[in-house]
């Protein structure tokens, strides 16, 4: 058992089971919740008692809702010490990854899960992009990799527009694996996990580093580079702290002096 501040880590019958356990902010993350889940990660793929490994967040309310806004507001995503490798800890575990998703699963919450090998979600999840709307400058990698999911055209929309999207919907758009009624998720995802577990482990290992050389390319498109280049100073603007302070105070945000 691993001692962490915002997770829960456990292992049953060769399955490690990562749970952001932060329900009073819907599982949102700080940047120690990103550093301890990367540390669960390599953790989990250094395990030879770990064939399988689950990514899900505590209650029945939300997977993760992406960055806590508080902290955003507060210049966490500024802050030079500000780092976000999940995807890549994601991509280069050597185990398959299962995002278990029940409730909302919004912003980066909902990249961290489209990066998972495998998605699996309640019927009663919700499914969206927030960045723009809280002015959190999303970019690079986590952005352009919905498009090898999604294409292009659907991408766009999901980013563009920051539109809320069901389970089903998302099953169409093919980003979600499987749905299924709450009181069976982890019935499906313990099967889904026991198939693989049935399979060779190094050829499971080589088939995910063969689908992460097909996104190598992307890979070191990091956030701080294209926000930087396209958009210098950005976070000296006050543009995301307005954002962030309307989203807080539950009010429209008023980007027109950026416009």
């Amino acid at each position: 058992m691993q001692n962490y501040q915002h997770l829960l880590y456990s292992v049953d019958n060769l399955v490690a089971t990562i749970t952001i356990n932060r329900p009073e902010v819907l599982n949102a993350w700080t940047q120690l919740t990103l550093h301890e889940i990367e540390d669960a990660l390599k953790t989990a793929g250094s395990d030879s008692k770990v064939g399988v490994v689950v990514l899900t967040g505590t209650g029945d309310k939300a997977f993760c809702v992406g960055g806590d806004v508080n902290w955003e507001r507060e210049g966490g995503l500024a802050d030079k010490e500000y780092t976000y490798n999940l995807a890549h800890a994601i991509s280069e575990c050597p185990k398959p990854v299962i995002a278990r998703v029940n409730g909302w699963c919004i912003g980066g919450g909902h990249h961290l899960a489209y990066f998972c090998d495998v998605t699996i979600a309640s019927d009663n999840s919700r499914f969206g992009q927030a960045g723009p709307r809280v002015g959190s400058p999303a970019a690079g990698y986590m952005v352009s990799h919905s498009a090898n999911i999604l294409g292009h055209k659907r991408a766009m929309e999901l980013w563009l527009m920051c539109r809320q999207y069901t389970a089903h919907q998302m099953l169409d758009w093919g980003l979600v694996n499987t749905v299924v009624p709450k009181q069976y998720l982890d019935a499906e995802v313990r099967r889904w996990a026991d198939e693989m577990l049935s399979l060779s482990p190094t050829c499971l290992k080589i088939i995910k580093a063969s689908f992460r050389h097909k996104i190598d390319n992307i890979m070191d498109q990091d956030m701080a580079t294209v926000v930087n280049r396209v958009a210098p100073g950005y976070f000296e603007t006050g543009e995301q702290h307005e954002g962030a302070s309307a989203f807080l105070e539950k009010r429209k945000p008023n980007f027109d002096p950026w416009r």
